[in-house]
């Protein structure tokens, strides 16, 4: 099936690894150009980049500035933006409760999740009316209307950011942006499975050990296992494309159905 993306130019964030570095391989197997936004490079995007269609440019997407640059040097390398992937983030499980997240913590889960994909989308939206028709994908999560305890902030900052791209998509919608988001539940990345990822963070706190810890998350979904990143980006190539032509202002999860509400 032909996507629409070939000969595009698309902008991701937080393309390093995970849903990222997923979201950038499906883009360039469709024929996408791909600038990447990270804080640093690594061996993947390396290989990657000598197909000549992914450009990486190392920046830290929470220093307010960063966004602005990010976008300037992508319309700069290839002329304009189709597509925009917003999906930096992060998540710090919180053991101790409410009453021990300081405003700095909230202040960190806003600056990270949240106001990046505010600023690169203000950034590039200029850049995406004039190409139009052209996309925004935002990676949200389950957390954005499955509000967890342990995750207090995370799940506010993606709350927050779910609203936003739902006003995006009524706003720009009749200039030809569609602004989409896609909330995945637990995802085989580092932020589940990383050495200070949720799943070592938990057993830390208890008489478990991560590998338990995971197992039994993913027991808690009816498919029994999670979500793999390439499914996500495969999700997020077919939102991008125009075979989504008329989809604009929704939301989409993919979780192994993990939420059990309509």
């Amino acid at each position: 099936m032909d996507l629409g993306l070939s000969d595009k130019t698309a902008l991701v964030t937080g393309g390093s690894k995970g849903i990222g570095l997923s979201v950038v391989r499906a883009l360039v197997d469709e024929g996408a150009s791909v600038v990447v936004g990270a804080r640093r490079d690594n061996a993947d995007l390396t290989a990657l980049a000598k197909s000549g269609r992914v450009h990486m440019v190392p920046v830290d997407l929470t220093e307010p500035d960063g966004p602005d640059r990010l976008v300037a040097e992508a319309v700069a390398r290839f002329g304009g933006l189709d597509v925009l992937v917003n999906n930096v983030g992060a998540v710090r499980p919180r053991l101790d409760g409410f009453l021990a997240v300081t405003d700095d913590e909230w202040s960190w889960a806003m600056n990270i999740t949240f106001m990046p994909a505010v600023r690169t989308t203000r950034a590039a939206l200029p850049h995406l009316i004039a190409r139009a028709p052209s996309t925004v994908v935002t990676i949200s999560s389950v957390n954005a209307f499955l509000p967890d305890p342990g995750v207090i902030d995370y799940c506010a900052a993606k709350a927050a950011l779910s609203n936003f791209c739902k006003s995006l998509s009524k706003e720009f919608g009749p200039q030809g942006v569609r602004v989409n988001t896609i909330s995945p539940g637990p995802v085989e990345t580092d932020l589940w499975f990383g050495d200070h990822g949720v799943a070592a963070t938990v057993a830390s706190a208890g008489d478990s050990d991560a590998a338990t810890v995971a197992r039994r998350q993913a027991q808690a979904a009816p498919t029994g296992r999670f979500t793999h990143p390439d499914e996500v980006a495969d999700l997020v190539v077919l939102l991008a494309g125009g075979r989504a032509a008329n989809t604009t202002g929704a939301d989409f999860v993919i979780d192994g159905g993990l939420v059990t509400t309509m």
